[in-house]
């Protein structure tokens, strides 16, 4: 026998049943006002899984009686889309609305994206654009430029736990005989992980499993299929990189190592954690403790030999060791500063005592003339400029 995923069958079909994400959706917020319009323009929905996407493009089709056809840019191509667009123009002809939503579009290179530019511009179709990636990062600017973005915020547990226990008596009607406390609607909506689908997933899977109609905590756990989010080619991974990063600069070892964790737990090469440390040792420590570097590089080699899962120890034990550490950025302050001076002078001339004369011309041409050699004078110590004119006296560090 199928059944229809719990998941979908209790989908908020309103925006009276959809009872998050108000900043979006609540009276006189901009989701709604477009329905009561009847004026919807093409939208990106940028946000994380479960947090209500895919149902508030279901709600707006509804809301307008408009066709709704789903294409995943994973799994379709372009041919997929094209032959809807044709559709879409003829219930244009008869002034009915198409709406194409298109989930994942971080997942098409910008030409393809290309492709959609005068249906959206010419408004044949409504687009909805959903992804779980920043999409000034991964959307074209022409794009952008022609739909609204609204921004999806993840669900609390509380959110999560208010739905459930709201639809529970519509949960019944699809599994009979099954009872629940509130203690577990909240176990299950933790969970979650702040995603209501995997939540609903949860529930329908545990009760499944539950024999004579009894739940308990023990199939609930059973039922979790525990999973850590997080995109390797995203915008959540350069997050995580930059919180590690500005842990270490504060000295705060332990949210160094929570997130450190997260990216190994997460599925990321731990040789790249290993390159960023690296840096870190250099940018924001020497010379105030020369040992870091080397004990960074030294990591960076064990990572390598040892590999997952046991090289974990050696990320933390750098991670720690950086944390407390003191401090010194000269180095990346020197970087910048030589940096901005080289774009802003361009290829100033070596002063010609400092230049080499191999040949007669050279030193014809005073080559050389005027060095002093450091080793003829008292501790090697020797005044002479060494910068162009125009850095005469320059000091970075």
């Amino acid at each position: 026998m199928m059944f229809e995923p719990l998941s979908s069958y209790v989908r908020p079909q309103s925006l009276d049943d959809f009872v998050w994400q108000s900043h979006l959706v609540w009276l006189d917020k901009p989701l709604s006002v477009f329905l009561q319009s009847g004026n919807v323009p093409s939208m990106i929905f940028r946000g994380p899984p479960g947090c209500g996407k895919t149902t508030i493009a279901h709600i707006i089709s509804r809301t307008l009686q408009a066709d709704f056809f789903y294409l995943s840019w994973v799994t379709s191509k372009k041919d997929d889309l094209l032959k809807l667009v044709d559709q879409a123009k003829t219930n244009f002809q008869y002034g009915k609305s198409t709406i194409i939503f298109l989930d994942e579009i971080h997942r098409r290179n910008k030409a393809q994206q290309d492709t959609l530019l005068p249906y959206v511009e010419k408004g044949t179709v409504i687009l909805i654009w959903a992804t779980t990636e920043n999409p000034s990062f991964t959307v074209n600017n022409a794009l952008l430029s022609r739909c609204r973005l609204f921004v999806f915020e993840k669900l609390s547990d509380q959110e999560i736990f208010d739905f459930i226990k709201k639809q529970f008596p519509l949960i019944l009607k699809h599994h009979l005989d099954i009872s629940i406390t509130d203690e577990q609607i909240l176990l299950i909506s933790k969970l979650g992980n702040w995603d209501l689908r995997n939540a609903l997933n949860i529930l329908e899977s545990a009760m499944f499993l539950a024999k004579d109609g009894i739940l308990t905590d023990q199939i609930i756990l059973q039922a979790w299929q525990k999973t850590i989010y997080y995109d390797r080619d995203g915008e959540e991974h350069y997050n995580i990189i930059s919180a590690i990063h500005k842990s270490l600069r504060d000295s705060d070892a332990d949210a160094a190592c929570y997130r450190i964790q997260r990216m190994l737990m997460g599925g990321e090469d731990p040789l790249y954690i290993a390159r960023r440390l690296l840096r870190f040792a250099s940018e924001d420590i020497w010379p105030a403790d020369n040992n870091a570097l080397l004990l960074a590089n030294q990591v960076y080699d064990a990572v390598a030999k040892i590999w997952k899962p046991e090289c974990d120890v050696f990320l933390f034990q750098l991670g720690i060791y950086l944390a407390k550490a003191k401090k010194n950025n000269v180095a990346y302050t020197t970087a910048i500063a030589t940096r901005q001076d080289v774009e802003k002078y361009g290829n100033l001339p070596v002063p010609l005592h400092l230049r080499n004369a191999p040949t007669k011309l050279m030193k014809d041409l005073n080559y050389g003339t005027w060095y002093k050699y450091a080793h003829d004078y008292p501790d090697a110590k020797v005044d002479q400029e060494h910068f162009p004119s125009e850095l005469k006296g320059r000091k970075y560090i």
